[in-house]
């Protein structure tokens, strides 16, 4: 089949970068990574990329396809070229360009060093005995451990795109497969460091990292262990710790979230007494409720009950996003082939909108 692709190239030397285009012949099985090596040796021996086990395990073959990063090795071609788009390739964001689509890693290396990626066990010692971790034990680390370290996350990172010194999704994950690994015995100390200036509470939630990692990995997820471990220790100096805070008091007494009294919770009386006239102009065009009495919902109860339920099984900091994770996966491969099955019980909840559900239907009913 024909192939066509455009690649940005780019010279370090010049410091010039153009857009080119290629068309080549290739089998119907080939991947991105096949186009790629098929140009380089049949085209042009200068185009200049990395790759090692072609296999989605090295993670050394990242680079974006039409603004997205991607595997070249995962990226199958034929309903691409089938369709007759031509795919732009380029070098992965938010990391220095070697040449073409190789980038420069050693600022991403150097923050997944700066994460003490190794167990600290402290004095412990199981003497001659194993060190058995249970499989329940593991569960927190689970996707955190499937990093492959290919940098697709980073790439994509919003927060990193306006400040480069955010230690990002990749080195927050793997700082989290060592807070929540129950040998390390560091865990306050990294809970500490990581909770500093430009630590975890400088993620936006834009879940770009989590769309985009190739392993499941889900860095976001990560991120949100680690604040939850945090507060969880009384880590909660940061202003976002504090937000989080007062999301979870807001929800449980009053069933809403109370935005007038969110600012000075978050940012301190002092400070919020600078944004008055903000909220002056806010309050004149309804956009601020009154704050006495407190609106509280209907069925604030059942808030407060799931509250209580979550803090009687023992489900703080982490566990209880590995709860909600374990959830979701139920519900998708259990209920997702069978919308008849409630696999929590009959009438426990409504299954959730999960991507990819629902688009047939919808193309049907049009």
């Amino acid at each position: 089949m024909q192939v066509a692709l455009k690649i940005w190239r780019f010279d370090a030397v010049a410091g010039e970068r153009k857009l080119v285009d290629y068309e080549i012949d290739a089998p119907e099985w080939v991947t991105l990574l096949d186009v790629l090596d098929l140009i380089k040796d049949q085209v042009d021996g200068t185009l200049a990329y990395r790759k090692s086990c072609r296999m989605m395990i090295c993670g050394s073959c990242g680079m974006r396809m039409d603004g997205a990063a991607v595997l070249a090795c995962k990226i199958r071609m034929y309903d691409i070229a089938q369709s007759g788009h031509i795919p732009v390739i380029s070098a992965m964001g938010n990391m220095p360009i070697v040449k073409d689509l190789v980038t420069d890693m050693q600022p991403f290396w150097g923050k997944i060093r700066a994460m003490s990626p190794w167990l600290q066990p402290g004095y412990q010692d199981p003497g001659e005995k194993e060190f058995v971790v249970s499989e329940e034990q593991m569960d927190t680390i689970h996707k955190e451990s499937l990093c492959i370290m290919c940098g697709c996350c980073v790439s994509e990172c919003n927060s990193m795109e306006s400040d480069p010194e955010f230690l990002g999704p990749a080195a927050l994950a793997k700082g989290m497969r060592f807070v929540g690994d129950v040998r390390d015995h560091a865990t306050v100390e990294r809970l500490q460091e990581y909770s500093g200036q430009h630590g975890i509470w400088d993620c936006t939630r834009c879940y770009f990292c989590q769309e985009r990692c190739p392993k499941g990995v889900d860095p976001r997820d990560a991120i949100a262990k680690l604040g939850a471990e945090a507060m969880k220790e009384g880590i909660d100096s940061d202003m976002g710790a504090k937000h989080a805070k007062w999301f979870v008091t807001s929800s449980k007494t009053t069933g809403w979230l109370r935005e007038t009294e969110l600012v000075p919770k978050t940012q301190g009386v002092a400070r919020s007494l600078k944004e008055v006239k903000f909220a002056m102009g806010l309050l004149k065009h309804g956009k601020v409720p009154p704050p006495i009495p407190p609106h509280v919902a209907k069925d604030v109860d059942e808030a407060r009950a799931l509250f209580d339920l979550v803090s009687q099984q023992g489900r703080g900091g982490a566990a209880g996003i590995v709860q909600g994770e374990h959830a979701l996966e139920r519900l998708e491969f259990e209920q997702g082939g069978n919308p008849d099955r409630d696999p929590f019980g009959e009438g426990s909840f409504p299954e959730p909108f999960l991507p990819g559900q629902g688009e047939g239907e919808e193309e049907a009913e049009s």
